[in-house]
């Protein structure tokens, strides 16, 4: 059913959008966390999908499917999204949170770019959850068009209910690829 869900949805944002639409794969890797991201769309403007799991050595995984729409002002590209997400804290219980943002990336020519990114779900938005926050930045290098590498900063937290310990899934910096087909 799920498999159904997200096929259904990524072909109708193909269709919606009315152009080609490009798919990006990437890896981040922190010193205490792996975060995989698989996207459709994301590369150029209109509408895009993508999904992410995350996973942390000592505070759980989250796993995201986000939709936005990419705007293009010259160099600058603004994202604005919605992202349900998943969570499996290690001291919490799992749950769900619909966490709004957006996303901005500034080219300062074909190689070289800045890139950042803010989402957050109040507790109203969560299940489980007081709120969710997720935050990252960073510096791009794009030596090929198909090939993106990318360092940066990212913090990701869970706030928990019920007085259990707050989860900090990600606080520090990264490193990552994507290829785009």
């Amino acid at each position: 059913m799920l498999k159904q869900l997200v096929t259904g949805s990524a072909l109708g944002l193909v269709l919606l959008s009315g152009a080609a639409q490009a798919i990006e794969g990437s890896v981040d890797v922190g010193e205490h966390n792996t975060n995989l991201n698989l996207g459709l769309g994301t590369t150029s403007p209109g509408l895009f999908l993508k999904g992410n799991w995350l996973r942390s050595d000592h505070d759980g995984s989250t796993y995201g499917v986000g939709l936005g729409y990419n705007v293009d002002v010259g160099p600058l590209r603004l994202a604005p999204t919605a992202k349900t997400i998943f969570t499996h804290p290690e001291d919490g219980k799992d749950g769900f949170a619909l966490a709004l943002g957006a996303g901005a990336a500034y080219s300062f020519n074909s190689m070289w770019g800045l890139y950042g990114e803010y989402y957050y779900a109040p507790e109203g938005l969560t299940d489980h959850l007081d709120s969710y926050r997720e935050a990252a930045g960073g510096l791009s290098f794009t030596p090929i068009s198909m090939l993106n590498l990318h360092v940066g900063y990212q913090y990701i937290e869970l706030d928990n209910k019920g007085g259990r310990k707050d989860n900090v899934l990600v606080d520090g910096p990264y490193v990552g690829a994507s290829l785009c087909f």
